[in-house]
């Protein structure tokens, strides 16, 4: 009897290790080997709050995964199901499980590119955002006009109109198409660029929004960086001398979206415009756009030199003259010829 019952044991004792043996193998097996092969790249977004169980759900839907519950097991034993975030991530089923768990918990996430050019006005910066899915043009201007975000960035405005610094930026998705963190990070962009300008110590913010005005004129009337200084030389010029700006730049912006392409004669008179510098002396009551970095650096550097006045030569250069006799000779050159 004891020999019978030593060799039952001993099957037991072996069927229970190869069994042992068999499920290492298929842990190892599911963790560390490809889930396909070739595999196929899938994009996955995860929300806000989502459970490991629906989490699981969405890779199987998403055919990532085939057996959610040995994923969700696998995510606990690892260490990691409480490590996953939120966001959009891009995996590839020719990863093992382990490498894509890893990879939720860890990132990085999937990086989407956000061109911004110089010279945009806060409309046409909310079109290209909306356009990019991110978020929409309303989240976007509710955003730039929140008092909160303002007086976090020391803006003395009633919009963030001017400080969009233009960028080409790559981000994450924000959860819920929140635009909150886009326009924070150009704000921040642009902080960072003004630290550059003042790199001991800033100035009080009233200095840096005027600042941003004239470099906003700038950046409207001129694209080209030889003339940024100049530009602004006869800004500050005319400025110094209680002249008033006669911008064309600022009256547009004045009239907003609603502006047709042509500025008439009953614009530049018209004294109802805020923005009108022909009317309003001085700098109008705000940016007319969002500056580049060479626009500020001009605006707070501007050429010394006698000119009052320039006039387009119609090839993206300017004429600039020192008289009004000489300017109107300019413009019946170069505009009226």
């Amino acid at each position: 009897m004891k020999i019978v019952w030593k060799r039952r044991a001993a099957v037991v004792l072996c069927t229970s290790f190869i069994a042992a043996l068999l499920c290492a193998v298929f842990a190892l097996q599911y963790t560390f080997l490809p889930v396909q092969t070739p595999g196929t790249t899938v994009h996955i977004r995860i929300q806000p709050g989502q459970s490991l169980a629906q989490i699981t759900d969405e890779l199987r839907a998403n055919k990532v995964i085939a057996r959610p519950k040995l994923f969700r097991l696998l995510a606990v034993c690892s260490g990691l199901s409480t490590n996953i975030q939120a966001g959009e991530f891009e995996v590839d089923t020719g990863w093992s499980r382990l490498h894509i768990l890893r990879t939720l918990a860890r990132g990085p996430q999937v990086l989407h590119t956000l061109r911004i050019p110089e010279g945009l006005t806060w409309w046409q910066t909310a079109d290209i955002v909306g356009q990019s899915g991110l978020t929409s043009y309303d989240a976007f201007n509710a955003a730039i006009h929140d008092q909160d975000i303002l007086k976090e960035f020391n803006i003395p405005a009633d919009s963030a109109e001017g400080y969009l610094f233009p960028e080409t930026y790559h981000l994450p998705r924000p959860a819920d198409r929140d635009a909150e963190p886009i326009v924070r990070l150009m704000l921040r962009e642009f902080s960072t660029k003004v630290q550059t300008l003042w790199p001991e110590s800033s100035p009080d913010p009233k200095r840096i929004h005027d600042l941003v005005i004239l470099a906003s004129l700038v950046e409207k009337e001129t694209g080209r960086p030889d003339e940024r200084r100049t530009v602004a030389g006869v800004f500050a010029n005319r400025l110094q001398r209680g002249m008033r700006l006669q911008c064309d730049s600022s009256i547009i912006y004045g009239l907003g979206q609603s502006f047709d392409g042509n500025l008439t004669r009953s614009h530049l008179r018209d004294q109802g415009n805020a923005y009108n510098t022909y009317t309003h002396a001085g700098l109008p009551p705000g940016p007319i756009c969002s500056p580049g970095l060479a626009s500020l650096q001009a605006a707070k550097n501007p050429e010394q030199h006698n000119y009052l006045y320039f006039v387009s030569k119609g090839d993206g250069s300017h004429h600039f003259s020192r008289t009004l006799t000489e300017h109107n000779r300019a413009v019946r050159r170069y505009q009226l010829r």
